[in-house]
């Protein structure tokens, strides 16, 4: 990203979410997204799904992650490599042991390698196009350029949708994006 104007707007929009996210938290709305998902739009068995564990006030995804697995799907949670790599994925199921990783995640510590054709993808800011805002380090970027065919799936709170995200030429779009309020589908922009 070399437009320094695309890199002001969206570090601003992250520091602005960062600091409105402590306040969307909500106990149920992991299980209440969980819900949402499976209700309107699930990974069919067998799908390899790209989780992630949540950390500091993100959306808790695990009651997810934990009803895919006992569906019959195969839960893969990242890696994080080295900065410009795209994330490794590793195998997850529950009661696994967790390894602490870089910027405070945590990946399965044993789990075999793979590659999602599913990914759930963290964020802190979403439009109704599908863009998303992550962190700023362009592991998710790199990741989903790597696998396009796979489903992008976000997962957030309701009230982490913004009016517009700002992107750049290497932004893709979600197919969807799950909250405890519902799955919403972008809309052409």
């Amino acid at each position: 990203m070399d437009d320094p104007a695309l890199k002001a707007a969206k570090q601003a929009m992250r520091e602005r979410m960062l600091a409105l996210r402590p306040s969307l938290v909500s106990a149920g709305a992991g299980e209440a997204l969980a819900r949402a998902l499976l209700h309107r739009m699930p990974p069919p068995p067998g799908a390899r799904v790209g989780g992630f564990w949540p950390m500091g006030e993100e959306i808790d995804i695990r009651p997810l992650m934990q009803a895919l697995h006992a569906r019959g799907c195969t839960i893969l949670l990242p890696r994080t490599t080295p900065r410009g790599q795209p994330l490794e994925f590793r195998e997850w199921h529950p009661g696994a042991v967790m390894e602490a990783g870089r910027f405070g995640t945590h990946f399965p510590a044993h789990g075999a390698a793979g590659e999602p054709d599913w990914f759930l993808v963290p964020l802190l800011a979403f439009d109704a196009r599908g863009y998303r805002l992550g962190y700023g380090g362009g592991y998710y970027d790199r990741t989903l350029a790597r696998a396009g065919h796979a489903r992008r799936i976000g997962v957030a709170y309701a009230g982490q949708q913004v009016e517009s995200v700002p992107v750049g030429a290497h932004d893709m779009p979600l197919h969807a994006v799950a909250t405890e309020a519902g799955l919403s589908v972008p809309v052409e922009g």
